[in-house]
């Protein structure tokens, strides 16, 4: 349905302030909000904006769990593979499954926007709404995906007991030594190292461009941001150097599972604002998020 011709027009006549495009949308309502999901095309491009906005959106897994309620399954190990002489069997999988509980947190926001542009037939309002949704939404969920609680968010990187693993305690408690990147990079296994990458805030980043070998070779490989050859990408809602801080996430970060309960749906409110000749629009996206393999990634915590 919400791949038609018909629910596209009806949806963004609906968005320009039009009351009579209901039937229209009928199969493209959220009874849960009141609001109305984006035509495909529209979601599409609403997720590349926001693949731009969150880092976790390029370097995470997303799957979709659409249905109420429920539970994902994972592999606590890597598929195993082995050489199997001719008319033998296979031997049994050692593997063993983890089943995590599916939450449906719920992201919204608002924006507002002039009744003039709405009039106004050569302003885009698609890219406007699919902008703003996502620069919002994408900096509500990158900082929840590194330091959500649980309650009424996803668990985060940095969670006590649902995050990743203590690699590496620094020996300062406002300083990060050359070795102490070291032995964090060699403290995740291997299998995790080829796909990893280094996570971190700018003042971090500023602290380790200044690390130098005992040949007085930098660290930190300016011609392409990487450190012992692995990306570095900048997030500020990592915390920062400081005592007891968790200050650096190094590891393989499509174990972190997005998981998609619903997509984004807009609900257009015209009487509230309209003594100020504005249209609000609020947006809603249910959505969870779990490590699924906390030793795939490893984290440098500052000293307490």
């Amino acid at each position: 349905m919400k791949t038609s011709t018909t629910y596209n027009r009806a949806f963004w006549n609906l968005v320009r302030g039009s009351s009579d495009q209901h039937n229209d949308l009928r199969e493209g309502s959220d009874f849960q909000t009141g609001a109305y999901f984006l035509p495909n095309e529209s979601t599409s491009r609403f997720l590349a904006a926001l693949s731009k906005e969150n880092l976790f959106r390029r370097i995470a897994t997303t799957i979709n769990a659409t249905t109420k309620g429920g539970s994902i399954i994972a592999s606590d190990a890597c598929t195993a593979a082995d050489w199997i002489p001719e008319n033998s069997p296979i031997p049994d999988a050692e593997q063993l499954f983890k089943q995590y509980r599916v939450q449906e947190h719920k992201l919204a926001g608002i924006t507002l926007l002039q009744n003039d542009f709405l009039q106004d037939t050569a302003f885009d309002i698609e890219s406007y709404l699919t902008n703003e949704f996502a620069r919002s939404f994408g900096k509500k969920e990158e900082w929840a995906f590194i330091n959500g609680n649980g309650v009424n968010q996803p668990y985060g990187i940095l969670h006590p007991t649902n995050g990743a693993e203590i690699g590496v305690t620094t020996s300062a408690v406002d300083g990060i030594s050359f070795d102490e990147i070291i032995k964090l990079f060699f403290n995740l296994e291997s299998e995790y190292r080829n796909r990893a990458a280094w996570i971190m805030n700018d003042e971090t980043a500023l602290a380790l461009r200044k690390l130098k070998d005992a040949s007085g070779n930098y660290l930190w490989r300016s011609t392409d941001d990487t450190i012992l050859g692995k990306p570095v990408l900048i997030s500020n809602f990592m915390p920062s150097p400081a005592s007891g801080n968790k200050a650096i996430a190094f590891g393989d970060f499509s174990y972190y599972w997005i998981v998609e309960r619903q997509n984004l749906s807009i609900r257009p409110i015209k009487e509230k604002y309209y003594v100020t000749d504005q249209i609000a629009y609020i947006g809603f996206e249910f959505l969870d998020g779990c490590l699924i393999r906390p030793e795939a990634i490893k984290l440098l915590q500052m000293s307490a």
